[in-house]
């Protein structure tokens, strides 16, 4: 399965990074490559809200939206979110979004993604499409959080 990551520094401290990361559909004006994300279902856990995620990615080059639903395990205690994929258009999808210290009061911020994508017929000839899409949806959640978190 293909994995991508993006690690970035934020200039704000962990838990307001943390907390801004689980406002996903305030998030969503923030990275260009996704059309809406919104919150189909929200449960409180002791250790934190499990959450079921619907997201609307676009394709510009193919003139198309990438639609999936994911399950969202936020842990208050670790600043760590794990997901995996529900429905949607992708194969499979999982991974985890962690937010550590980074000195000065300044955050760093992981994201890791598993992925597959399978198109019939045509597949082998656009992975390497997908896998940089991948990579740049992954970079752009990032830059977004950032933004939104050193805004607040």
């Amino acid at each position: 399965m293909p994995q991508v990551s993006s690690v970035v520094v934020v200039a704000a401290e962990p838990r307001v990074v943390y907390q801004a990361a689980q406002d996903v559909e305030g998030l969503a004006v923030f990275v260009d490559a996704l059309d809406s994300i919104s919150v189909v279902e929200r449960i409180e856990r002791p250790e934190g809200p499990e959450t079921v995620t619907s997201w609307v990615g676009k394709i510009p080059e193919f003139n198309r939206q990438i639609k999936w639903t994911e399950r969202d395990w936020w842990n208050d205690t670790e600043l760590t979110c794990r997901f995996t994929l529900v429905d949607g258009d992708l194969d499979k999808y999982e991974g985890t979004w962690t937010f550590a210290p980074a000195g000065d009061g300044s955050c760093t911020c992981s994201l890791v993604v598993d992925y597959e994508y399978d198109v019939p017929l045509i597949g082998p000839l656009i992975k390497g499409l997908v896998f940089k899409k991948m990579q740049a949806s992954v970079d752009a959640t990032q830059a977004g959080l950032k933004t939104r978190a050193e805004s607040v």
